[in-house]
């Protein structure tokens, strides 16, 4: 039975779902990668809220939701701006979700890192307070004993005046960690209030300062994440990394190529995709585990043109189609977002979002998957 899936032009598109998901098993931990899927936070629906409240979340359906990550083998990038960082989820949410994460992490053998940031300060901030927003997640986060992910930060990059003001402010925090952390660079694709960031819009001379950082102190970062959408330039960057330094690819792209690498080296994973992905993802792993590349690739290839459906600009929005695939997938009861953010893609892309998540197999349950977005049509005025 086919499904009449909106087109962008306006035109209706007969579609005909699978009948079969593909079978994927749980497992212990990838042998020759370490893989993190930034996991999305699900929403409470039946809150009484309004746009200026702070977020309500179902912590029951979000942290069940890390089980089903952890369960395959993957490890959770919490708080990250796939949460809804910075775009509904406020510090005071974000660091419950560290805390309620990170013990059920300790409990199941989960592993995690959580996303240190400023965004509890509102206005114009100065350098200093900028250090101390941060020392204060920082320690949030150290003291539920989940590694720190350094996040970019749009108070850093409104107060910096130059390189030298990133290169004191990291330093600092650097030596202040008590065990090596993980540095983001989130590109403005992802947040354009993070343009320039590490002192210029030449991304040359911004890598040459964050290689400064890293440099300056190897034993206090274990890996950077790079979230440019540049596979050449992250290729570059991780080749140029002191030993012992890992790259998490942050690259929603182009990340099968940069996972299984090449003669010079490979990228770690912190990826965004790998929400809806998990279950894939960890199999095509496992499949690297054993030495296949090209196994991994013919695995996790196709998924690619879901990857850059769902990130196409304005990128910073692909958290929609995120919450709908796991929605279709059954791993929540409602399309509801923090912030009301389920309308921020249009009908025909969360047509599309659905027809090439169906078309690989990812939906335990296809019937499921079909009876919701029907209803989902039937909201927009599509006629079953």
């Amino acid at each position: 039975m086919t499904i009449r899936l909106p087109r962008a032009d306006g035109s209706l598109n007969a579609y005909e779902p699978r009948t079969e998901p593909l079978r994927f098993t749980t497992s212990a931990a990838f042998t020759s990668r370490t893989v993190f899927s930034a996991a999305h936070v699900v929403a409470n629906p039946y809150a009484d809220i309004s746009p200026d409240s702070p977020a309500a979340v179902d912590w029951d359906a979000t942290l069940a939701f890390r089980h089903h990550l952890w369960s395959h083998g993957l490890g959770v990038a919490e708080a990250m701006d796939t949460a809804q960082r910075g775009m509904g989820l406020d510090w005071a949410g974000a660091a419950e979700l560290i805390q309620r994460s990170a013990a059920e992490a300790k409990a199941v053998g989960g592993m995690i890192a959580c996303g240190v940031g400023t965004d509890q300060l509102t206005g114009p901030a100065s350098l200093a307070s900028v250090r101390s927003a941060y020392e204060e997640q920082l320690a949030r986060v150290e003291s539920t004993g989940a590694q720190a992910i350094l996040m970019a930060s749009r108070a850093l990059a409104a107060a910096a005046a130059s390189a030298e003001d990133y290169l004191d402010v990291y330093g600092h925090l650097l030596r202040q960690a008590s065990e090596p952390v993980i540095l983001h660079w989130l590109g403005p694709m992802f947040d354009p209030a993070l343009e320039g960031y590490w002192g210029s819009p030449d991304l040359d001379a911004a890598t040459e300062t964050f290689l400064e950082v890293i440099a300056a102190h190897p034993d206090k970062v274990d890996g950077i994440k790079v979230s440019l959408l540049d596979a050449r330039r992250e290729v570059e960057l991780r080749q140029r990394l002191p030993r012992g330094v890992r790259c998490y690819t942050g690259d929603d792209f182009h990340y099968p190529e940069l996972i299984a690498g090449d003669d010079q080296g490979f990228s770690h994973a912190l990826l965004g995709v790998f929400d809806p992905l998990g279950p894939l993802a960890a199999e095509a792993v496992r499949v690297l585990d054993t030495g296949d590349t090209a196994g991994f690739r013919a695995l996790l290839d196709p998924t690619v043109p879901l990857a850059r459906h769902l990130f196409q600009p304005p990128t910073r929005f692909y958290k929609t189609g995120v919450v709908l695939l796991a929605w279709l997938a059954g791993h929540q009861d409602h399309f509801t977002m923090v912030g009301g953010l389920q309308s921020a893609r249009s009908l025909p892309h969360l047509a599309r979002a659905y027809e090439l998540a169906d078309g690989l197999g990812l939906f335990p349950d296809p019937k499921l998957a079909e009876e919701r977005m029907r209803n989902l049509l039937s909201l927009y005025g599509v006629a079953k």
